[in-house]
């Protein structure tokens, strides 16, 4: 039973996570999420547990759809162990993104910087195999992530998270998801 739905464990262990985060509180939220000052005095772990929490349920309820997208369209591409490094790789793109070119920016929460990863990430991996509509999916993402650097959030995006979109999250997202996609060895990617 284990074996067909392997694939989808790192989508719904995140997923999960963010649902318990939520129901736990703002007094867990202020104790774990991207908080620049707190990351500086060595609280480091900020740097991955900001993106498990959400603004509001609307929020959470946002990334959890395009998760679950991103989940059923690239989840197979790779084994669990390799969704790990390319959770981790998109986590610390979009939280060193955000510390070190943004340091206006205080605090952050949310999953959307590392979902632009995570799909970047098999969007690269879907074009090195080869797979029908896989340019297009990348032409997608590089659209959106322009329109967001010279427009800002698209419209309704604001609205739908409760609070200000931080677009340049993510295109740090997106940077790491490519990179993390191009330095994968083929024999990690599944034929």
């Amino acid at each position: 039973m284990w074996g067909q739905y392997r694939d989808y464990f790192w989508g719904v262990a995140v997923g999960l996570t963010a649902l318990l985060l939520q129901a736990a509180g703002p007094a867990v939220a202020q104790a774990l999420r991207y908080q620049r000052e707190a990351i500086l005095h060595g609280e480091i772990w900020r740097l991955l547990t900001g993106q498990l929490l959400h603004l509001g349920w609307s929020h959470l309820l946002l990334n959890l759809v395009a998760l679950a997208l991103i989940t059923a369209l690239f989840g197979r591409l790779f084994r669990p162990g390799v969704w790990a490094w390319i959770y981790a790789g998109s986590f610390l793109a979009t939280t060193l993104g955000l510390l070190l070119l943004q340091p206006g920016l205080q605090w952050y929460v949310g999953l959307s910087g590392a979902l632009h990863g995570l799909f970047a990430a098999g969007a690269v991996v879907s074009i090195r195999r080869r797979e029908s509509g896989a340019v297009l999916l990348l032409a997608v993402l590089v659209f959106k992530l322009g329109w967001e650097q010279l427009a800002g959030p698209l419209p309704g995006s604001t609205e739908w998270s409760g609070g200000t979109v931080i677009t340049a999250a993510h295109l740090y997202g997106a940077i790491g998801g490519v990179l993390v996609g191009l330095l994968l060895p083929r024999m990690v990617v599944r034929p």
